[in-house]
């Protein structure tokens, strides 16, 4: 009896390790997602050691030009928001897309950030458009963070019953946008600016200061997904000159495997054991964002087998 309890256990533990990966495995993830997957692919990889694992970070829609533009190889695309895949890869580049994380929108400093001790919930607005106080954000067009700090500000701009607010701030210190918000830490950093549109699990990992601001401006509460949607913000499109407008919801990370996989059978492994929840899940809610996991797929049909206990099928 013994022998069997030990071989029982021996099987659980090594369950990810029985799929005998090999070769290259190639994730493109958003720039938040850095922290929580290089600690998820180091922790995937020791029980995979015939795999080569390799991350990228960007942008979340420009991880997703790199797939339909430029034609790279990806087996694993994460996205800071789910909608950029259901946007621009599916369905002629991916098939499904599982939704398993969320966050929220802060701002971000350290205490070397000028007016930081006198920063609230109530003149956060009037310190950004201090002239003797620089911010940063990402650029909207290719990254999330970048538009939900726009819709953000439009939510505020509610929310304070201020107009014209928003724009008076997006016109603001246009020097000091980047590709993604993960580019802007070392700006903050070096006191290069003062203050970052940021998510709050990003702050959090770093070890950065941050105001949260209200549910009705931070994109956080599913319960305010209505008033999110009374903003929106028009991005590029698929094709040159096109455009698709982004609406304000509750934030909302995506996962999914490309067409076109070199590597599906290890990609499919890494997707299931991101979304345990005693395994990658563990460290996502670890670092600072709250599990999605399950929720509603409107291509649970098409999910590979592995995968469908982590969604709800849509009724």
């Amino acid at each position: 009896m013994r022998t069997l309890l030990t071989l029982v256990v021996l099987f659980a533990v090594n369950a990810f390790a029985q799929e005998r990966l090999s070769g290259k495995l190639i994730i493109f993830h958003a720039g938040s997602l850095s922290v929580p997957f290089r600690q998820i692919s180091g922790d995937f990889g020791k029980l995979n050691p015939g795999l080569d694992i390799l991350l990228e970070a960007a942008g979340s829609r420009d991880c997703a030009r790199k797939i339909t533009d430029l034609k790279r190889s990806c087996d694993v695309m994460a996205s800071a928001d789910y909608a950029v895949i259901d946007q621009l890869l599916i369905p002629d580049h991916a098939d499904w897309n599982i939704k398993f994380a969320t966050n929220e929108m802060a701002i971000v400093y350290h205490k070397a950030s000028r007016r930081s001790a006198e920063l609230t919930r109530n003149n956060w607005i009037d310190i950004m458009l201090d002239p003797a106080v620089v911010f940063g954000r990402a650029n909207p067009n290719a990254d999330p963070c970048g538009y939900r700090a726009v819709l953000t500000l439009k939510l505020a701009e509610k929310h304070y019953a201020r107009p014209g607010v928003a724009e008076a701030v997006l016109n603001k210190d246009t020097r000091f946008i980047r590709p993604k918000e993960t580019d802007l830490l070392a700006l903050l950093e070096s006191n290069t600016i003062d203050y970052i549109f940021l998510y709050r699990s990003v702050a959090e990992q770093h070890g950065l200061q941050r105001l949260l601001l209200p549910d009705s401006v931070n994109l956080k509460s599913p319960e305010l997904t209505d008033l999110y949607r009374s903003v929106s913000v028009d991005l590029a499109g698929k094709k040159p000159g096109e455009t698709i407008r982004q609406t304000g919801e509750p934030m909302v990370y995506g996962v999914t495997v490309p067409k076109n996989a070199p590597n599906p059978k290890a990609a499919v492994a890494f997707v299931r054991y991101l979304l345990t929840a005693d395994k990658g899940m563990a460290q996502i809610e670890k670092l600072g964002q709250p599990s999605a996991v399950p929720s509603v797929c409107d291509g649970w049909a098409r999910l590979p087998d592995g995968l469908k206990a982590f969604a709800k099928p849509k009724h």
